[in-house]
């Protein structure tokens, strides 16, 4: 069987208060839109078909590759409507169609994959996915006979008070035969408020005498559609449960899940453990037997094994094994520790290489830098590298001093095993081994005896 899949993701929708479609809201980093789409994947549809509003411009659909064909509705209309938008591109293609909403990013593959087998074990028209809680969250009753055969779906704002007692509800989902689908949809009739409602399908295929199946979907949670920002936290809740619980089945400790915020692209070695109030987001890895928190944000960095990281802020920067920073550290951009670095507290470093065993005291800024191996950075020390119009480049060798307070006005050089005196500017390079100390530095000559 050729099945095509529609994705319905139309429109701004009032109750979240965005511009941005509800279906392209980010849920640990990624929009809720991607995945459906890697759910619907596991089906191999011949194709798949997201119908969007005019305000989806090609920037936000090119974020889900080619495999994926979008469709603007203008205007924006009912479903019914939004439906129709995808014939021309399956009507010859497909001869069963799967429609789903964008805003459920909580469906599994599975609970698709078994809604597709009962429609093919059946000879009916469509089959349709339920589910069975007593609120019904907006979704429509099914109404079904004595014999338990479905005989319509009635939408709440229709329900009579018998109706709305029903606890089996209509997710909106279903596997309808694609020749079917298309002569029949222009035969949808409007509800109240002229909404023409895809569920009229489930009636006319009753008194067409034909069969309409279901599938009782078995995790209620899958079916949470994101209409607001209530609903978008409730369901970043559940979706961040469960990737706290994999990274604990795979050996992380957590003090505390609940306040433990992990995106999907992240990974982290055994026996870590991850503080309170620590967010990890984007590709960020961490390594083995380090110590991340409490209240710090990782960001898109590579952290390697026996690290710590303690109240600090990580942004795109690497930090090989060893290497401990905080509290109150900021590794920016580009920066990269080497083995066995220490950064103490308020420390920032942008842009810039530390070599192994090299150690930063506190309160000290380090921007477009190269530093050597075992170097010391005294307190306060700080790379003046921006003259107002261009960045500029420092270099430290190995082994050198650098006194507290030094500032280190770029472009500037110092040489291997080289010192700078406390509270120093200097402005010209220092060669190897030399002293350098003063406002502005002066070379130390070490035959004076005065000096």
């Amino acid at each position: 069987m050729n099945l095509a899949v529609v994705i319905m993701a139309v429109g701004i929708d009032d109750q979240m208060k965005s511009k941005t479609p509800a279906s392209f809201h980010p849920i640990l980093g990624k929009p809720m839109l991607g995945y459906v789409l890697e759910t619907v994947k596991a089906l191999n549809p011949v194709e798949t078909v997201v119908i969007v509003g005019p305000e989806v411009n090609d920037r936000i659909q090119a974020e889900f590759g080619d495999e994926t064909s979008f469709v603007i509705q203008s205007p924006q209309s009912d479903r019914r409507h939004a439906v129709q938008q995808a014939r021309a591109l399956l009507e010859r293609k497909a001869d069963a169609i799967l429609t789903t909403y964008g805003n459920m990013p909580l469906l599994s593959p599975q609970t698709l994959q078994d809604l597709v087998a009962v429609y093919q074990r059946t000879q009916g028209p469509l089959a349709m996915l339920v589910v069975e809680r007593e609120h019904s969250f907006g979704l429509g009753r099914v109404v079904r006979d004595e014999q338990g055969a479905v005989q319509a779906v009635v939408e709440k704002i229709d329900c009579t008070p018998e109706q709305r007692a029903v606890c089996e509800l209509n997710t909106g989902i279903y596997v309808v035969e694609a020749e079917w689908l298309w002569h029949h949809l222009g035969k949808v009739t409007p509800g109240d408020k002229e909404n023409n409602y895809l569920t009229n399908l489930i009636g006319i295929a009753v008194e067409q005498g034909k069969t309409v199946q279901t599938e009782l979907i078995a995790d209620p949670a899958e079916v949470l559609g994101i209409n607001n920002r209530a609903h978008l936290a409730h369901v970043e809740a559940i979706l961040r449960q469960r990737v706290n619980q994999k990274l604990m089945e795979s050996g992380v400790t957590m003090l505390d899940p609940a306040t433990t915020y992990i995106e999907l692209g992240v990974t982290i070695g055994p026996d870590t453990v991850i503080y309170p109030n620590t967010f990890l987001m984007g590709q960020t890895t961490i390594g083995r037997d380090c110590i991340i928190g409490p209240n710090s944000y990782i960001e898109a960095s590579t952290i390697g094994d026996h690290c710590q990281i303690r109240f600090s802020v990580v942004e795109q920067a690497v930090m090989e094994n060893n290497v401990d920073i905080g509290p109150f550290g900021h590794l920016r951009k580009g920066s990269h520790l080497a083995e066995g670095v220490h950064m103490g507290n308020f420390g920032e470093v942008k842009n810039s290489y530390l070599g192994p065993g090299t150690k930063m005291g506190h309160f000290s800024y380090l921007g477009d830098a190269a530093i050597g191996t075992d170097v010391n950075i005294g307190a306060g020390t700080i790379t003046c590298n921006y003259d107002g119009v261009n960045k500029h480049q420092t270099n430290i060798g190995d082994g050198a001093f650098i006194g507290s307070d030094t500032m280190l006005v770029a472009p500037v050089n110092i040489g291997k095993n080289a010192k700078t005196g406390a509270g120093s500017v200097v402005k010209k390079d220092v060669p190897d081994g030399a002293v350098a100390y003063g406002v502005p530095a002066r070379l130390k000559d070490i035959n004076t005896a005065s000096e």
